[in-house]
């Protein structure tokens, strides 16, 4: 923790900032425990006029004695005017900003703590915080799916329960590493299983956390390359029974089988085993090796095997064992035959399409 009276943490997700931020101010509470001498500003702001009032506010707070003397701890929580918002944005806000940096500069005994999420981090007063305060940004920090392990791990530990192998990997996929559905489902999970306690298997993931966001099309993908050819015509039937489209369907698993070509030839080349786990170090040192055959090697694409989250391959590897890659090309081919017939056939049709490919898949082996 620094020693600065001034701490502010900003990213790019509301509720990681706020989890960090409440640490903080646990951590800071320690030194004001008298109730008096705490205060929370809520920071949303929809005017000018908003802007200027809660800064007032901060200010007066932090340059009031606490009841019982000393300073007081202020935290101004969930800002959203610093970036280029219509308030944000305005020379009123950005006025405002500015004739805080004298009292931010002296707290006195006082400590005060911002949390902002959004952030525009080219704005002037987000470069002045760099420098004057123990400044956090998250999203430098530490990567969403990290911060997703991260907390979703401690969730379950404060629960009393556990993963099954694989399960939180397959949590991950489900809802696209969101952390804070990550909490709430894990909070589901452990309710499932009940004040005993135990273990969250892939079973309780598949039968009871819906898909979300990046997740939209994962069970159909994940049953699609098990192996199993029950599960993948029931996960099939699930996907558009509930109305969802072929296109995207048919987008996820010709991603899934481009990754699953790229590992298939580095496994073919000698490069890893798979019958072994990947390491972290192993896949840095073959994304160093292979670098020069991306144009972008940061940029986050199936065409980049190395871009793609480590827990996320770690269950690809699993699967190259099952797929030649003649005969995983040939899959692609196929992939490409179903599209074709997406688009000539109506929608009532695009079930027996896949289906049709499931089994033809499946057969292969």
């Amino acid at each position: 923790m620094s020693t600065s009276s001034l701490c502010v943490i900003i990213g790019d997700d509301d509720y990681l900032v706020r989890q960090r931020a409440k640490e903080v101010f646990d951590e800071w509470s320690k030194d004001f425990p008298d109730d008096l001498s705490r205060e929370i500003i809520d920071g949303r702001a929809d005017r000018v006029d908003d802007v200027e009032r809660l800064l007032t506010e901060a200010k007066a707070a932090t340059t009031t004695l606490s009841l019982f003397g000393g300073g007081k701890l202020v935290w101004i929580n969930e800002a959203n005017f610093i970036n280029q918002s219509k308030t944000g944005g305005s020379q009123g806000a950005k006025n405002a900003l500015e004739n805080t940096k004298g009292f931010l500069q002296n707290l006195g005994d006082s400590k005060l703590l911002l949390s902002a999420c959004p952030v525009h981090r080219g704005h002037a007063f987000v470069k002045w915080l760099q420098k004057h305060s123990d400044f956090q940004d998250l999203s430098k920090g530490e990567k969403e799916d990290h911060a997703f392990r991260r907390i979703v791990e401690d969730t379950v530990k404060e629960l009393g329960v556990s993963f099954g192998t694989g399960a939180l990997e397959y949590l991950a996929g489900k809802i696209g590493s969101h952390p804070r559905l990550g909490v709430e489902e894990t909070r589901k999970l452990a309710s499932y299983i009940g004040k005993e306690g135990g273990e969250i298997t892939e079973q309780m993931i598949i039968d009871l956390v819906p898909d979300f966001g990046e997740g939209d099309f994962f069970e159909a993908s994940e049953a699609f390359f098990s192996g199993q050819l029950d599960w993948a015509l029931e996960a099939i039937d699930r996907h558009f029974f509930q109305g969802k489209d072929a296109r995207p369907l048919l987008a996820t698993l010709q991603n899934r089988n481009r990754l699953l070509i790229q590992l298939r030839v580095l496994a073919d080349g000698g490069e890893f085993n798979p019958n072994e786990r990947m390491s972290k170090s192993l896949l840095e040192r073959l994304a160093t090796k292979h670098a020069k055959h991306f144009d972008d090697p940061t940029e986050k694409t199936t065409l980049n095997l190395f871009s793609q989250n480590p827990w996320f391959l770690g269950r690809l590897i699993g699967l190259v064992k099952s797929f030649s890659a003649r005969r995983l090309i040939d899959l692609q081919s196929h992939l490409i035959e179903a599209f074709e017939q997406v688009l000539a056939q109506p929608k009532e049709q695009h079930a027996t399409i896949f289906k049709n490919l499931t089994i033809r898949t499946h057969s292969a082996g």
